[in-house]
């Protein structure tokens, strides 16, 4: 509730200071992104497909020397899984990241896409870039009286979601209260991706209990989101 009650709002290219020192235009992905599955990654594959030169910076990079095959993809570990897929960096960055400067306007080439093409940018991009910095963590319950049923829960992301590495990231928006100062509880401005993740019916049920926890008032607001009101209210 604390999380999903709170102002967190994505400030990308205003104000967001990147996970690495010195490259704030890249905001999170200058690691590139991993693939949840091969689902993803064909779905990936076929939206990068179809962007132009003209809309994404590195597409020649992006094909191989035919120039029909998309190249987009590279293999890393991550922990005990040696062979997870994320896309590729170039200069230090998910390939398709356009960067400042770039003529058909900066940002990621599959979110821009979908914008112009009436989608949302979860259709297009993958998963793990969409979801962030919503955390979705399942389990399968065995009950006493012999049912099983998935257990999901929702929580956030923050630095302790990245693993060890989470302790290096230059900056982290879910604990900073310049990050904290959306217009309407994250519940609410992330409905789609919340759908995405848990579905239509647990998210109105969700829904209702956020609207009926903050008519109350919240036993602990995000600490993030008490700063950044208590700066506003300083200015």
């Amino acid at each position: 509730m604390t999380w999903l009650c709170s102002r967190w709002t994505c400030i990308f290219g205003r104000g967001c200071h990147g996970v690495i020192p010195g490259r704030e235009d890249d905001g999170c992905c200058s690691h590139g992104a991993f693939f949840s599955d091969e689902d993803d990654e064909k779905r990936v594959l076929q939206f990068a497909a179809k962007l132009a030169p003209e809309h994404w910076q590195f597409h020649k990079q992006g094909h191989r020397k035919s120039g029909r095959l998309l190249d987009i993809m590279e293999k890393d570990s991550v922990g005990d899984e040696p062979d997870r897929k994320r896309t590729r960096t170039i200069d230090g960055a998910c390939i398709f990241l356009n960067r400042p400067g770039f003529e058909g306007g900066s940002g990621c080439a599959l979110h821009a896409m979908a914008l112009r093409d009436g989608l949302h940018p979860l259709d297009t991009k993958p998963e793990v870039c969409w979801q962030l910095p919503v955390r979705r963590a399942q389990e399968w319950v065995d009950r006493v009286d012999g049912t099983r049923v998935l257990m999901s829960t929702v929580s956030e992301f923050d630095r302790r979601g990245w693993g060890e590495g989470g302790h290096d990231l230059h900056w982290w928006c879910t604990s900073s209260p310049e990050a904290h100062v959306g217009t309407e509880a994250l519940y609410v401005s992330y409905e789609p991706e919340l759908v995405a993740l848990i579905g239509r019916l647990a998210y109105d049920e969700l829904a209702r209990l956020c609207e009926h926890r903050l008519k109350l008032g919240l036993v602990a607001v995000h600490p993030a989101t008490t700063a950044a009101a208590d700066q506003a209210s300083n200015l």
